[in-house]
């Protein structure tokens, strides 16, 4: 039995990249996380907040690491992200998609996506 809680479409309050005379420079920067649990986090027996896991910290994490000054690579943001989720003993799986668009002229977007399992979060 596999739980996950998952966020997707995040617009991320970022700044990143460098981008010179003629580049298109992105309108958004967007986070898809999909962290796995303890299926005994999500098929409970009672509706109370000591029940499930608190995703909200984590939100408010995330969102400080993304308004945490100039990031280079979209790279870097995601290993940010992946040790404040390594945090958590509760989290058993981590997979991110940080992504930005548009890339061409208008259309298309371009992201990175880390996966890692509870021992590869036990290592950062």
């Amino acid at each position: 039995m596999l739980a996950d809680i998952e966020l997707t479409g995040l617009v991320l309050p970022l700044d990143l990249g460098t981008y010179g005379e003629g580049d298109v420079v992105p309108d958004a920067h967007y986070l898809d996380l999909t962290l796995g649990l303890d299926p005994a986090l999500v098929l409970v027996e009672r509706d109370a907040m000591d029940a499930v896991f608190d995703y909200d910290p984590l939100i408010r994490t995330i969102e400080a690491i993304a308004r945490d000054g100039h990031y280079e690579t979209q790279e870097y943001l995601l290993t940010r992200i992946a040790r404040a989720c390594a945090r958590y003993p509760q989290i058993t799986r981590f997979d991110a998609r940080a992504y930005k668009g548009p890339v061409l002229a208008g259309s298309g977007r371009l992201g990175v996506r880390l996966q890692l399992d509870r021992a590869e979060l036990d290592r950062l």
